[in-house]
C-alpha cells in the first residue's frame, strides 16, 4: 500500500539479476576464503621448512608469527614498482595480472563440498586442463618482456617442464575418468563415497573385488604418486624449480619484477599449488567424504575437503625440505621416459580392468 491508500503490486527482481548477486557473493567469498588460506599455508610452509632444519621460522609479527604473511603483503603492495628502462612495459605488466588470474579462475569448478561449488561443469576436468595449459603464457611473457636473458632463459625452462608434465597429468586424469565415467568434479568425488576401499588411491583395499583389486589398486596408486611428482614440477616446486636456477644467483622468470608485480605472480604461484592439493584430494583420496563413509553435510564437509588440502601440502613442504634440487636433464628424463610410459600403461590397465574385470563388465559386454 502506498501513502493514499492504492494497492502497489510487489516488484519482483528479475531472476537473473538474483542469479547474478548469488553467483558473484559464491565468487567473492571463495576468494576471500582462498587468500586467507593462502596466507597462513605459507607461513606453514615456512614453519615446516624451518622444523626440518631445526630453526623457528617466522615468529615475531603476531602471536606464533601468525601475521607473518599479512607483513609481507603490505610490505610488497607499499614498495615502488620498478620497471627495467628496456623492458615491454605493456606485456611486462600484464603477465603478472593473467597468471594471477588464471590461478584464480581454476577454482571456479573446484567442489568444496556436498553442493559447494561455483560451476558445476559436466567437462570441469577439461575446464581445468585448459586453464592450466593457459597459465604458462604469463610466465613466458614475463620473461619475454623482462628484456633480459637470464628471466628469458628461466620462462622457457619452466614452459618446457610444464608442457612436459601436464602431459603425464593428462594420463593420469584419464586414468580417473575410465574408473569414474564422467568429466564432472563432483560426480568423481561422489564415486568414491563409499569409504577408503573405494577412494581411487587407494582402491587396493577394496577386497570385494579380490582379486582383480589387486590390478587397479596397484595401477592408481602408482598414478597416485605419478600425479603428485608431476604436481610438484607443473608448479614449480622444489625438488623441480628449475626456473629459478640459483646457479645463476637469479631468480628465474620473474628476477626483474619486484613489489606487487612480483607478489602477483607469487600468489598465482601458490594458488596453483592448493590447487593442484585440491585435485589430489579429489581424484584420489575422496574428496570430502570420510575414510569410513559418505559425508553429505556440506559444512562439515567443507571442513573435512580443507583438512586433506592441507595434508597433501604437508607432503609438498616435506618435500621441498628434504630432497634435493635435480638437474634439468633428470628433470626432463624423469617426466619423458619415465612417467609418459607408465602413464600409459596405466590407461591400458585400467581400460582392461573397466572393460573385462569391474562389476558388471560381463554383463554389459554380452548386452553390447
Amino acid at each position: 500500500m502506498n501513502p493514499n491508500g492504492d494497492y502497489v503490486p510487489f516488484v519482483r527482481w528479475p531472476v537473473e539479476a538474483e542469479w547474478a548477486l548469488m553467483k558473484t557473493g559464491q565468487v567473492l567469498g571463495i576468494m576471500i576464503y582462498l587468500l586467507l588460506t593462502l596466507a597462513f599455508i605459507l607461513l606453514f610452509d615456512r614453519k615446516v621448512w624451518a622444523a626440518v632444519q631445526i630453526r623457528k621460522g617466522p615468529n615475531v609479527v603476531g602471536p606464533f608469527g601468525l601475521l607473518q604473511s599479512f607483513a609481507d603483503f603490505f610490505k610488497f603492495v607499499l614498495k615502488e614498482i620498478v620497471i627495467p628502462a628496456g623492458a615491454n612495459k605493456t606485456v611486462f605488466i600484464l603477465a603478472p595480472l593473467i597468471t594471477f588470474v588464471l590461478a584464480f579462475i581454476g577454482w571456479a569448478v573446484i567442489p568444496f563440498g556436498n553442493n559447494i561449488v561455483i560451476s558445476d561443469l559436466n567437462v570441469g576436468i577439461l575446464y581445468l586442463f585448459a586453464i592450466s595449459s593457459l597459465g604458462v603464457y604469463g610466465i613466458i611473457m614475463g620473461g619475454w618482456a623482462s628484456n633480459s636473458k637470464y628471466p628469458f632463459l628461466g620462462a622457457l625452462r619452466s614452459a618446457a617442464q610444464m608442457v612436459s608434465y601436464e602431459v603425464s597429468i593428462g594420463f593420469v586424469i584419464i586414468s580417473v575418468l575410465l574408473l569414474v565415467g564422467s568429466l564432472n568434479l563432483s560426480v568423481i568425488v561422489d564415486s568414491q563415497r563409499d569409504g577408503i576401499w573405494m577412494w581411487h588411491g587407494f582402491r587396493i583395499f577394496n577386497f570385494a573385488e579380490f582379486p582383480s583389486n589387486i590390478l587397479v589398486g596397484v595401477t592408481m596408486l602408482a598414478m597416485l604418486v605419478v600425479f603428485f611428482v608431476s604436481a610438484l614440477a607443473e608448479t614449480n616446486r622444489p625438488p623441480f624449480d628449475l626456473p629459478e636456477a640459483e646457479s645463476e644467483l637469479v631468480a628465474g622468470y620473474q628476477v626483474e619484477y619486484s613489489s606487487t608485480p612480483y607478489l602477483l605472480f607469487m600468489i598465482g604461484e601458490y594458488l596453483n599449488i592448493v590447487l593442484m592439493c585440491a585435485m589430489i584430494n579429489i581424484l584420489f583420496l575422496g574428496g570430502w567424504h570420510l575414510p569410513w563413509g559418505p559425508l553429505d553435510n556440506p559444512a562439515l564437509g567443507f571442513i573435512f575437503f580443507g583438512v586433506k588440502i592441507w595434508a597433501v601440502f604437508f607432503m609438498f613442504a616435506m618435500v621441498k625440505a628434504i630432497v634435493p634440487r635435480y638437474r634439468y636433464d633428470q628433470l626432463m628424463r624423469l617426466g619423458w621416459k619415465i612417467f609418459l610410459p607408465t602413464s600409459l600403461v596405466a590407461v591400458i590397465a585400467i581400460g582392461y580392468y573397466v572393460t573385462f574385470l569391474a562389476p558388471g563388465a560381463n554383463a554389459t559386454l554380452a548386452g553390447g
